[in-house]
């Protein structure tokens, strides 16, 4: 399997020319999955004793398994959180993969580390936090929202009296789904504040105000949401930064989605606060335009992190040796093995420089407002709020909410079209509703009409 012979050429061949086909081709299909035993029934079984040869496995790859994905960079795929990673982030990609770089400590990836800096120098900067902030590449907004969590919970873990305590953190039920889902690996309660909308610093104060004791004690941390998944909305950052720090609490901001345009001068103001941050997350392979996996977490003060997350081991000593200092990615997140995700993103950034980037994320904000216009001009559907960053929440007027969930399936099953469903509080109750969410700058305005057409 290691060795170098004519078959590993051919195969290297046909794998770069698939690559260059898929880089540039301004034409993609939307693809569709399909069940589990109708790809069985295509392509076999896949993995056997002898093996079925890499030309067999590669071509039932193109004809059969590769057509049963839904590219997230396809101009129509506007759902959940789309993604549209740059040509020259992906081939770099590629590059990532060949060098086989250890990401985890300075003595084995110094290279590959110093390029992962270099684009979260950049990162830092847009947040506006003090020096000496500074943060790590994740596999995404959930491991980040997870290593920012834990080094909230071991800081505060410091004081003797709150050892052994579990903790309780706050947030709003418009934040994103990761954050429950962290409390239970972490076991700490989550204490939702009854608002889909803006986190507002009253609200929050007052949440605050009606602990118990008991509660109040355990009560460690505060997240609030700089872009809400669902609806792209940013809580009151300052605000809620003001509350935290009279109560002392800390401060995370999910920006996971929204913190890419903390590039766009149109709307950076609207981030004001997030600077008083003790961590942040952002996910590059949002709307940084970085291939999957490229999460971020940055820390106001990366020791407190790296105090939580350094991991000890007689097999790690060498790390901690003169001859092997350096900045070391393990120290400041959960994961040990790791491989330098930022790479891609810092070969784009290199490639096309800040000023294309901060353009690309204009062009988002930018569809989202076309696409409230069009909505506002056609009698068969209406907003369900105004835009907001690069999210349009919309209702079809008189439709239920099996006739969203036909038409989403309708238009995937014709490979036009994937713009999902989402429910939105609306008074006591959920209403179920369409949504955009905008982030590749190839979507046109014809394809925002086309599937507003496709709806009458």
């Amino acid at each position: 399997m290691h060795k170098i012979d004519m078959d590993l050429v051919e195969m290297t061949l046909d794998v770069m020319k698939y690559t260059i086909d898929r880089i540039s081709s301004s034409k993609i299909k939307i693809g569709k999955p399909k069940k589990e035993e109708e790809l069985r029934e295509l392509v076999g079984e896949t993995v056997t004793e002898k093996g079925i040869g890499g030309e067999y496995a590669f071509n039932l790859w193109k004809k059969h398994l590769s057509k049963a994905n839904v590219p997230v960079d396809h101009p129509r795929n506007l759902a959940f959180v789309p993604a549209s990673p740059t040509r020259t982030a992906i081939m770099f990609d590629l590059v990532t993969s060949a060098s086989s770089i250890h990401g985890a400590y300075w003595m084995e990836g110094a290279g590959g580390i110093f390029c992962e800096n270099e684009a979260m120098k950049w990162i830092v900067s847009l947040t506006g936090l003090p020096k000496g902030a500074f943060g790590v590449f994740t596999s995404g907004g959930t491991a980040a929202n997870l290593s920012a969590m834990v080094t909230a919970r071991e800081h505060w873990r410091e004081h003797e009296e709150f050892r052994g305590e579990k903790g309780l953190i706050i947030t709003s039920i418009g934040a994103h789904s990761s954050i429950k889902s962290m409390a239970k690996v972490i076991d700490v309660d989550v204490l939702l504040v009854e608002s889909e909308d803006v986190l507002h610093e009253t609200e929050l104060q007052k949440t605050i105000d009606n602990l118990s004791k008991d509660e109040r004690k355990r009560l460690f941390a505060v997240v609030a949401t700089g872009g809400t998944t669902n609806a792209g909305i940013i809580d009151d950052l300052d605000g809620v930064a003001n509350v935290c720090k009279k109560e002392n609490l800390w401060y995370h901001i999910d920006a996971a989605y929204g913190g890419g345009a903390l590039a766009a001068d149109s709307v950076r103001h609207l981030f004001n606060g997030i600077e008083k941050a003790d961590s942040i997350t952002i996910d590059p392979h949002k709307w940084m335009f970085s291939p999957y996996d490229c999460g971020a977490v940055i820390y106001k003060d990366p020791q407190l992190a790296k105090n939580a997350h350094s991991q000890q081991g007689s097999y790690l000593d060498i790390f901690k040796d003169e001859g092997a200092h350096g900045f070391n990615p393990t120290d400041y997140q959960i994961q040990l093995t790791r491989r330098v995700r930022g790479l891609p993103l810092w070969f784009s950034l290199a490639a096309h420089g800040t000023d294309r980037y901060k353009e690309a994320v204009e062009r988002g904000l930018e569809l989202a407002q076309i696409a409230g216009k069009l909505i506002e001009a056609d009698p068969n559907v209406e907003l369900v709020r105004a835009p907001s960053l690069s999210c349009v929440l919309y209702r079809r007027i008189g439709w239920q909410p099996e006739d969203y969930t036909h038409w989403t399936y309708e238009n995937h099953r014709k490979g036009f079209a994937l713009v999902t469903p989402t429910k939105w509080k609306n008074g006591d109750s959920y209403e179920t509703v369409s949504r955009f969410c905008f982030i590749n700058p190839d979507t046109t305005k014809k394809d925002i009409q086309m599937i507003l057409d496709s709806m009458k």
